[in-house]
C-alpha cells in the first residue's frame, strides 16, 4: 500500500511533530512556562508595562500622568491573567498585523482603553501612547528573552543540573572507599576506588555549575540603532541613559550600555557554552557508566529503571537511561553550540538571522533537562557489585608493576644496591601477560629490597593500592 492512502495525522492538532512536545511532553513541561512562545508574549507584554509604569514614576516624559497604585496593579494584572485566552487573543491580533511585537502592542492597548470598566475614571485609556514609545521591537524582545532564559536557568535547568551532580556526589561518597581496577586506554592500570572516579565527575559538574551560577543576563533599551535618537530629539531635557539603564536594572538584568539596534547576545553565547560543557561532562559519565555497567561492576535495579529491558532477551536489562541521556545531550550541545556560534554575528545594526534562531532555546534546554532527568534517574536504579570489582582486581595482580618499580627506584636514591633498571625488570615481569599474586609475591621477595620496603611490597594487593583514593573524596563540597 502507498503510504498516500494513509489516514493523515496532521488535522489532529494533539500529534506533536517533535519528541520534546509528543513522547517526552511531560518531562519537559516545566520549560513551557519560560521558553515557549506563550512564555515570550508574557514576558514581552511585561516588558512594555514596566517600561510604561518605569517612564512615569520617573517623569521622563513631561505631562504623563502619575499612575494610581491601582492603575500599576491593573497593568501588572494584564501580565499575571495571560493565560489561553489571551493566547488565542494576541495570535488573532498577529494574524492581522503580521509581527509578533506590534501585536502584543495593541493587546495592551485594547486593556488600556477598557480600563474604566474595571477602575471607573483613569487616565489609563489617554496614556496609551506611552506604550512602546521610544521602543524598537529588539528593545522589548531582547529583553524579554533574557528574563525567560533567566528563569528557564534558575528555576528548572540548575535545580535539576544540581539534583543530578548531588547524586553522582552522594554514590561518590558511599563507595569513596570501594576499590576498582581502573582502566587506562581501556586497558588494566593502577587500581582507584569507585567513589574517587565518581567524584571526579562530580566535581567536574560542581564546576560547570558554578560558572552557570555566575554567568550575566544582559539586556538594553535604546531605541532603533542605539543611540537613543528618538529620545533625545523628542524630549531632550532627560537624560535617557540613565533612564533606561536604570530599567534594565529594575528587571534584574545587567545593563549594556554599547549595542547597535540589538544587545549583542554575547551574553548568550556565554551561557550556551557553560551550557554545552556541562552537558559534554554529562555525556562523560553517562559513557562510563555504560561501561561499568557492561564490565558488571554496576548491576542494574529492574523496578528501579522502569524497564522492561530486552524485548526479545528476558535476562537483559538495558542501559537505556545512559544511553537516552547521550543521544539528548549530543542533540541539545549540537544546537547550544549552534546558537554560541551565530547569534554573536549580526549584519551591520541588524539582521533577523537571530531571531529564528532564538526559536531553538527551548529545544536545546529541553533535551538537555530530559537528558539529566535520565541520568538522575538511572544512577537512582544502580546497585554495585563490589564482589565482580574485586574478581577483576585479582585478576590483575600485574598492576602492582608501578608499585613495585616506584619503590625500586626511591630504594635506589635512598642508597640500596641492586636497584638498576626497575622499569625494564617490571616490564619483563608483566608486559603481555598476567601475573598471579605468587608470581609478583616471588619476584619482590628476589629484589633484595630494603626489609621495610620489601615488606610493605609483600602486603600490597591490588585491592588495597588505592593510594589516597578514598581520601580523595573529601574534596568533594
Amino acid at each position: 500500500m502507498s503510504d498516500s492512502a494513509w489516514t493523515p495525522l496532521a488535522a489532529d492538532p494533539t500529534i506533536a511533530l517533535g519528541p520534546l512536545d509528543g513522547r517526552y511532553r511531560g518531562e519537559v513541561a516545566p520549560l513551557v512556562d519560560h521558553l515557549s512562545e506563550a512564555a515570550l508574549n508574557r514576558a514581552r507584554l511585561h516588558v512594555e508595562v514596566e517600561w510604561l509604569i518605569h517612564l512615569t514614576e520617573v517623569g521622563a516624559i513631561p505631562g504623563a500622568p502619575t499612575l494610581s497604585e491601582a492603575e500599576k496593579t491593573y497593568l501588572r494584572d494584564v501580565v499575571a491573567s495571560f493565560g489561553p485566552d489571551q493566547i488565542a487573543e494576541l495570535g488573532a491580533i498577529e494574524a492581522e498585523t503580521r509581527h509578533d511585537v506590534k501585536a502584543v502592542e495593541y493587546f495592551l492597548k485594547r486593556r488600556m482603553s477598557a480600563a474604566a470598566d474595571v477602575l471607573g475614571e483613569t487616565s489609563l485609556p489617554a496614556a496609551s501612547e506611552l506604550v512602546h514609545i521610544f521602543c524598537t521591537s529588539e528593545d522589548i524582545n531582547n529583553l524579554s528573552y533574557a528574563i525567560t532564559i533567566r528563569s528557564a536557568v534558575t528555576e528548572v535547568w540548575l535545580p535539576a543540573a544540581r539534583k543530578v551532580s548531588d547524586a553522582v556526589a552522594h554514590l561518590a561518597r558511599e563507595h569513596a572507599a570501594t576499590p576498582m581496577l581502573a582502566r587506562t586506554h581501556g586497558q588494566p592500570a593502577t587500581p582507584v576506588t569507585l567513589g574517587k572516579e565518581l567524584a571526579v565527575l562530580a566535581h567536574r559538574l560542581r564546576r560547570q555549575i558554578a560558572r552557570i551560577e555566575q554567568d550575566e543576563f544582559l539586556g538594553k533599551i535604546n531605541g532603533a540603532t542605539g543611540t537613543y535618537g528618538a529620545h533625545a530629539i523628542s524630549v531632550p531635557g532627560t537624560d535617557w541613559e540613565a533612564v533606561a539603564g536604570a530599567f534594565v536594572e529594575r528587571l534584574g538584568l545587567t545593563w549594556n550600555p554599547l549595542t547597535t539596534q540589538i544587545e549583542s547576545h554575547d551574553w548568550q553565547a556565554e551561557l550556551y557554552a557553560d551550557l554545552a560543557r556541562f552537558n559534554r561532562v554529562l555525556h562523560n559519565l553517562a559513557t562510563d557508566v555504560w561501561t561499568y555497567i557492561s564490565l558488571g561492576y554496576f548491576v542494574q535495579n529492574l523496578a528501579a529503571q522502569g524497564s522492561t529491558g530486552s524485548s526479545t532477551m528476558p535476562h537483559k536489562v538495558n542501559p537505556i537511561r545512559f544511553e537516552n541521556a547521550e543521544a539528548n545531550l549530543e542533540v541539545s550541545c549540537s544546537l547550544l553550540d549552534n546558537l554560541s556560534a551565530t547569534l554573536v554575528t549580526s549584519r551591520l545594526q541588524r539582521d533577523l538571522t537571530d531571531s529564528s534562531s532564538q526559536r531553538t532555546i527551548g529545544v536545546a534546554f529541553g533535551h538537555s533537562l530530559l537528558a539529566i532527568g535520565n541520568v538522575t534517574r538511572g544512577l537512582a536504579g544502580l546497585d554495585v557489585n563490589a564482589e565482580a570489582m574485586a574478581a577483576d582486581l585479582e585478576g590483575n595482580w600485574e598492576v602492582l608493576g608501578e608499585a613495585v618499580q616506584s619503590a625500586m627506584r626511591a630504594a635506589g636514591i635512598a642508597g640500596a644496591t641492586g636497584m638498576a633498571d626497575p622499569y625494564e625488570r617490571l616490564k619483563e615481569l608483566t608486559r603481555g601477560r598476567r601475573v598471579s599474586g605468587a608470581d609478583m609475591r616471588a619476584f619482590i621477595g628476589d629484589l633484595g629490597l630494603p626489609d621495610d620496603v620489601a615488606q610493605r611490597l609483600l602486603a600490597l594487593t591490588p585491592v588495597s593500592y588505592t593510594g589516597y583514593a578514598e581520601r580523595l573524596v573529601g574534596h568533594l563540597a
